[in-house]
């Protein structure tokens, strides 16, 4: 556990002193918060909705932090890691592969809670945002969506050689999932084709499971499927990245 803390500690100072994090995981959710409270303000998501635009774009604007660290700040990190011999050097300590994630994970763990407080309070105080639904089923939900987008970059940093190819790979997955899951654009103003196209990606299924608990919704016929989605996801890509964890 000293190991570990120690661990913790000075991967989190190293993450502070640069900007990428701050401002893809803090400052755009914010920003596109105020963005969207500003253009649409109170009106309602589609005629004849009770609840606004912003308040249905809460769930998905929610996950820019998760898919910004999870997806593309993970793979990064370890595979710089790995090129500069970093992990070769931890390789003779008693740190294990599952000690490097889980401090990469509550690193980007916080970024994301962060991030999700202070777009709740951005909503709440400038725009009167109103969550409708179970703070429990949501903060549930968007555990479960953070653990399954860490695994993916989990998966991507492990067995990546190099920042080079670790960067194709998380540009490949975070690029789409961004823009079409719904964490920028609205998953409802999509035409139907993309939609399809949309639901491809876990992160998708993931803000579903978030909206629903935002908003009160009800998705009976679906959460079952959505979160085996989700879950298996989650288990392939993590055991993936520690069985097949690279230290040099």
């Amino acid at each position: 556990m000293k190991v570990f803390r120690a661990m913790l500690k000075t991967e989190l100072k190293l993450s502070l002193r640069g900007m990428d994090m701050f401002i893809f995981a803090i400052c755009m959710p914010v920003v596109v918060t105020a963005i969207l409270g500003v253009i649409y303000g109170s009106k309602p998501a589609f005629p004849g909705a009770d609840f606004t635009f912003l308040e249905q774009s809460f769930a998905a604007i929610s996950t820019i932090a998760i898919c910004a660290g999870g997806v593309m700040g993970l793979p990064l990190v370890l595979s710089e890691y790995r090129q500069r011999k970093i992990l070769k050097r931890f390789k003779v300590t008693p740190v294990s592969p599952s000690m490097i994630l889980v401090a990469e994970g509550v690193v980007y763990t916080l970024y994301a809670s962060v991030s999700l407080v202070l777009v709740y309070l951005t909503a709440r105080i400038f725009f009167d945002f109103q969550f409708r639904g179970s703070w429990i089923n949501f903060l549930g939900a968007y555990a479960l969506v953070m653990i399954s987008m860490f695994s993916i970059g989990f998966m991507v940093g492990g067995i990546a050689k190099n920042t080079k190819i670790a960067g194709v790979i998380a540009s490949v997955l975070y690029f789409p999932m961004l823009i079409f899951s719904g964490a920028t654009l609205p998953y409802e103003v999509m035409p139907t084709v993309l939609q399809r196209v949309a639901d491809i990606f876990p992160l998708t299924q993931g803000i579903k499971l978030l909206k629903s608990a935002s908003l009160n919704l009800n998705i009976n016929d679906s959460v079952i499927p959505i979160y085996i989605t989700i879950i298996i996801l989650t288990v392939v890509c993590g055991g993936i990245s520690i069985k097949f964890f690279k230290w040099e």
